[in-house]
């Protein structure tokens, strides 16, 4: 089988080689796109990141693929209805860090909550003084989780260690969980005007796509903070910058951005065809944010340990393997 690996770190290259062989193998460290796809036209699977957007130009390009794999436990980048109009398996890995994400996530709540970022810039600078860097406890503060699923059940267990209060927002409920863990589900409103603090925890989709907008951060504390490790788009950055500016919400720890791969690729800005395919508003926006004294963002890292990383490699071999027996695993349903 022809298989392409993209968008690769250099010690992922070896231990794959070693996994497969008999097989034909393309390693790039670059991601798949419109452009290049053409170059690849007689790989039969591949193996992407989140910022290989596999739409049907890419797939046009492509005629011999059959199995595509992501590294990621999001599927988004991939037009899953194309893919199935041309009966190609689409696999994910659909846990991988849990713990990992859910650390993150916690980091960036302590990092708010203690005025850490801007701490550690003050003394690098030779200063000591503590005007502005009052922070808050954690202790006996509501921490309110959007979607509990693995990466939340995680978070709720570290904020226990807190000893902060849980209120869960989920479409799904399991009563048993809830006991077990000692938190209370409540609606998404009653979260959102509640809570000391909010960390989301869903998939982007048609439902969940803006789902923290302008109406919803009207009801939230002005003391609050809020927290995203999940998608970009499930937040309205417009809505998220008006908040901040009004002060509707007191600060926000972000590891994704709505366009959050344009702002990674400035320079095809420069392009006029790359214009008119982004939301440049929402550029701007994602800008005003970084510069933002509130706001804490992280390159969409909270992925990225040694351990999950592996776990990311293991199970995509796992998927390539089952492929080939003719057993699919992980397989994502359009």
């Amino acid at each position: 089988m022809k298989i392409g690996f993209f968008e690769l770190e250099s010690w992922e290259k070896k231990e794959l080689s070693q996994e497969f062989p008999k097989d034909e193998l393309f390693f790039s460290y670059n991601k798949i796109n419109c452009k290049n796809a053409v170059k690849y036209s007689d790989l039969e699977a591949v193996s992407i990141f989140i910022y290989s957007k596999i739409d049907s130009k890419v797939l046009d390009c492509m005629p011999k693929l059959k199995f595509i794999t992501t590294r990621s436990t999001g599927f988004n980048h991939i037009d899953l209805e194309e893919c199935k109009k041309r009966k190609i398996t689409v696999c994910n890995v659909p846990s991988y860090g849990e713990n990992t994400v859910a650390e993150h996530a916690f980091a960036l709540i302590l990092n708010l909550s203690r005025k850490m970022f801007d701490s550690i810039e003050r003394t690098k600078h030779s200063s000591f003084s503590l005007d502005g860097l009052r922070g808050f406890d954690l202790q006996g503060k509501t921490l309110g989780i959007v979607g509990c699923g693995k990466i939340g059940q995680h978070l709720v267990r570290m904020a226990k260690g807190f000893e902060m209060k849980v209120q869960v927002f989920d479409v799904y409920k399991n009563k048993d969980l809830a006991k077990e863990l000692s938190f209370k589900y409540v609606t998404l409103n009653n979260l959102l005007k509640n809570s000391d603090v909010i960390s989301l925890h869903v998939p982007l989709n048609k439902h969940t796509k803006h789902l923290i907008n302008k109406e919803k951060f009207k009801l939230m504390k002005p003391n609050c903070i809020l927290i995203n490790t999940s998608r970009g788009g499930v937040i309205d950055t417009d809505a998220l910058v008006w908040a901040l500016k009004t002060k509707k919400i007191v600060g926000a720890g972000l590891d994704v951005l709505e366009e959050e791969c344009n702002i990674i690729e400035e320079t095809q800005l420069l392009t006029k065809k790359h214009r008119n395919n982004c939301n440049m508003k929402t550029l701007l926006e994602n800008h005003m944010l970084l510069n933002m004294s509130n706001v804490v963002i992280t390159p969409h890292n909270a992925f990225n340990t040694k351990e999950a990383l592996q776990r990311i490699l293991d199970t995509t071999v796992k998927n390539f393997k089952c492929y080939k027996k003719g057993r699919k695993v992980n397989v994502v349903k359009c």
